[in-house]
């Protein structure tokens, strides 16, 4: 796509969200009452904001000209920190962490693809050199400790000579007992033909017949290969089945990556030479216009003087710098402009940034000629504009150096007027600065390690163990399907339990887009803490990563486990603690992960864990919390499979935000399979019937499929496919041996959430809604009745 098509995509999405701006400063000064009415408002800003975020999104990524990206990453910054907005009302209007639009994506004709969050690029591709440059220092650090070896790396242990000679002659006498079971068969074939010639004798067989009957035979073989192609092809028609060369890179594709590599080297390119053009240009203005401003500035200010002496009779005090100086004097507001000014239409905190960003738009890029500019490359007249303010008010501070000597001057020479001594006028405002700057040096937190580097604070930490490599995990790869019923479910007062979608769409919400975008966590609902509670192998761990993996966040391990034994003692716990927020603070964003957490928070320690003292943090961690501010980007992430186990109020109380991940479902299941088999290497053929695996796999989890995979697809089974098709009764022997998710163990989980803060408040809610509903209908029927009588 050429950057007339983005550009032409950009102009279509600033109008669309030109449109919800209009709408969205309507509907907030009408008041409302009806929750229905509210939430359906909110959804479909919300709804629409996610559209107007996938076009901004793929527009920044692609667009050269460097001044038009610096304004859509403000405007996509407002976008995304007004969908995290608008969840935040939607989550505490319906009391649930899960929201669904099946009847409004149905109103607005959307699948519900598009409501994806999408992740932006930029996450990791403005701080690509940063990222891999800390990787490389990682695992090298690893390399040196031996921490970071996996098993395929780690060395080999050695046989002894008796093991070795007895592997060699299992595999020997194996490969001479597949040869002689080989000679065996042949013997046996040859004394089968040879006894079926002789019950046939020496009759020779009819010509004709024998060729009508070969005639036969292959064209009951054509009709069948010809009907299945047939079949083939109105299946992929019907679009039940994929094309062919589906799973195959196209020349399209390749062709549509390298011209993405170029764009992107361009865009670097372009955004250098802007940040060149910005020195070079002021440089230029300075020299040409500089001595020009400044004398225009000094005949202003005396002609003010002069305005205020023949008014007033006496010369004016000079404004203050910290007032603004003599700009204040130039300034055209008037005191009931500037309380139009700081009156707002809404609460909200991004609507302001995307109505700048809008207003921008407007007036310089909606109706802008450029023709001209193919390369898309910086305007050199608007970094001029934007550079003669800046050098303006420069000059405008020396300037008022020199003028506030001369008004002095002028005031001794015509009027002999003394100022007021400066110390009379700031003397209030000294003191107040002395105490405030008493309260905050009392306020702050003494650093334990003002002595030492973060670099070597960092190798620390990994040498313990407490910093840890993530895996390259992708939050595409979370694979799920969408839940269809959930509004219907929720219209008959029945909680559906979250898909697999919904559950990678929050942790895009709470996590990535707070985490990845600095503008957006500053000013948006603060997530500080996170838990992930489900069974063992939906995924918790894997989303951890994700979280990592997207925003290119360091990842701490602070797992009861991990932590026993190190750094031992009350000061010690404070020391690690102060190291790793250090850490996590100075290379933000981080993410900090406690796995199994509810042993940080155990009822009661089992006898055989109080070596391991897993209830360290319980204490530290409210406290840890406490001192996250916005402008910290690190977040706390909890995960657990027994959250049963653990104290519920102070647990609760550390993890802001809760989040069930469920089981597959049916749909879920069925599409795991599917990718599963594939990205391992088989092949899904009409012989193998993935809809019957989702069926028998019911309770089964994600990491039990993926399991059963990698047992069944070893490299031999991958290369016996073309002669020997999968089927799904491989796969199912497999999964006998393994122990599936009991409908029992997803109840305690319901009942466990039910128990929760938020839990609690839906509970509430419905059955405040339910007692509504049959006063209605009993106050209905008595009226009826009463009709009869």
């Amino acid at each position: 796509m050429s950057s007339k098509m983005y550009n032409q995509m950009w102009h279509q999405t600033q109008e669309a969200l030109n449109s919800l701006l209009d709408k969205e400063s309507q509907k907030l000064i009408e008041p409302q009452r009806n929750p229905v009415f509210i939430f359906q408002t909110l959804a479909t800003f919300y709804i629409k904001y996610v559209q107007i975020f996938r076009n901004l999104e793929n527009v920044y990524d692609q667009i050269v000209h460097p001044q038009k990206r610096i304004l859509i990453r403000k405007i996509l910054d407002g976008v995304m920190g007004r969908i995290l907005e608008l969840k935040n009302e939607m989550v505490e209007l319906e009391l649930s962490e899960f929201q669904y639009f099946d009847d409004i994506l149905q109103d607005l004709k959307l699948a519900p693809q598009q409501l994806d969050i999408p992740i932006p690029k930029y996450f990791l591709k403005e701080k690509l050199d940063i990222i891999k440059g800390r990787e490389r220092i990682l695992s090298q650090i690893l390399a040196d400790t031996e921490l970071g070896l996996s098993d395929k790396t780690r060395p080999v242990k050695g046989l002894s000579l008796e093991e070795a000679v007895k592997l060699i002659q299992i595999a020997e006498r194996a490969r001479q007992g597949r040869l002689r079971a080989m000679f065996m068969k042949q013997i046996f074939l040859q004394e089968h033909r040879a006894r079926h010639a002789k019950a046939l004798g020496d009759r020779i067989a009819d010509v004709g017949a024998s060729a009508l009957r070969i005639q036969k035979v292959w064209r009951s073989f054509h009709q069948c290969k010809k009907t299945e192609r047939q079949r083939e092809e109105e299946m992929i028609f019907l679009g039940m089945n994929p094309p062919h060369m589906f799973n195959e890179v196209s020349a399209a594709i390749t062709q549509a990556e390298k011209v993405t590599c170029l764009r992107n080297e361009v865009q670097i390119k372009h955004e250098e030479d802007y940040r060149e053009a910005l020195v070079t240009i002021k440089d230029d203005l300075k020299l040409t216009e500089g001595p020009d401003i400044k004398e225009n500035l000094q005949d202003q200010i005396r002609h003010w003087f002069i305005e205020c002496r023949n008014l007033t009779g006496t010369f004016p005090d000079y404004p203050d710098v910290k007032d603004g100086g003599s700009a204040i004097i130039f300034s055209k507001k008037t005191p009931q402009q500037e309380e139009d000014e700081g009156w707002k239409m809404s609460s909200s905190v991004f609507l302001h940034t995307m109505e700048e960003g809008n207003n921008v738009y407007k007036d310089i890029w909606k109706n802008k000629d450029e023709s001209g500019n193919f390369p898309q490359d910086y305007d050199r007249e608007m970094i001029k504009e934007e550079k003669r303010k800046e050098l303006e008010s420069e000059i405008r501070v020396q300037v008022d150096e020199l003028m506030r000597q001369e008004l002095k001057n002028l005031k001794l020479a015509v009027n002999r007027e003394k100022e007021l001594p400066a110390k009379m006028r700031k003397k209030k405002g000294g003191k107040n600065k002395g105490k405030k700057g008493k309260k905050e040096k009392k306020g702050k937190d003494k650093d334990l390690t003002a002595d030492r580097s973060i670099e070597s604070l960092y190798k620390e930490l990994v040498e313990e163990g407490l910093l840890i490599q993530s895996l390259k995990v992708n939050l595409s790869d979370y694979i799920g399907e969408y839940s269809y019923l959930g509004t219907s479910l929720r219209q008959v007062a029945i909680e559906p339990m979250p898909s697999l979608l919904d559950v990678r769409q929050l942790i895009a919400l709470y996590g990535i887009l707070p985490l990845g975008s600095a503008a957006v966590h500053e000013k948006a609902p603060l997530v500080r803490s996170l838990l992930l509670a489900g069974p063992s192998g939906v995924g918790k761990k894997m989303l951890v990563h994700a979280i990592c993996t997207e925003t290119g966040a360091n990842l701490f391990n602070l797992s009861a486990a991990n932590i026993a034994g190190k750094y031992p003692g009350k000061s010690g716990l404070q020391m690690m603690l102060h190291v790793v927020l250090k850490v996590a603070r100075q290379l933000q964003p981080s993410v900090v992960w406690i796995g199994d957490t509810e042993k940080t928070f155990y009822r009661k320690v089992p006898s055989a864990e109080r070596k391991m003292e897993p209830k360290r943090l319980k204490q530290q961690l409210p406290k840890i919390l406490k001192l996250l501010k916005p402008n910290d980007r690190i977040l706390i992430v909890g995960t657990t499979h027994r959250p049963f186990d653990a104290e519920l109020r102070s647990f609760c109380r550390v993890y802001q935000k809760i989040i069930l991940v469920p089981r597959p479902d049916y749909a879920s299941r069925y599409v795991l399979w599917k990718q599963i088999i594939q990205r391992s290497g088989g092949v899904i053929t009409n012989a193998l019937n993935v809809s019957c695996l989702a069926k028998v796999t019911d309770g089964f989890t994600q990491g039990h499929i993926v399991e059963v995979v990698k047992g069944v697809l070893t490299d031999r089974r991958i290369r016996q496919q073309t002669q020997k098709p999968l089927v799904a009764l491989e796969f199912v022997a497999a999964l006998s041996s393994m122990n599936p998710v009991y409908q029992e163990e997803e109840e305690s989980f319901k009942n466990w959430y039910a128990k929760t803060p938020m839990g609690k408040k839906r509970n509430l809610a419905l059955t405040e809604g339910n007692a509504e509903k049959e006063r209605d209908k009993g106050g209905k029927k008595g009226k009826k009745e009463k009709k009869k009588k």
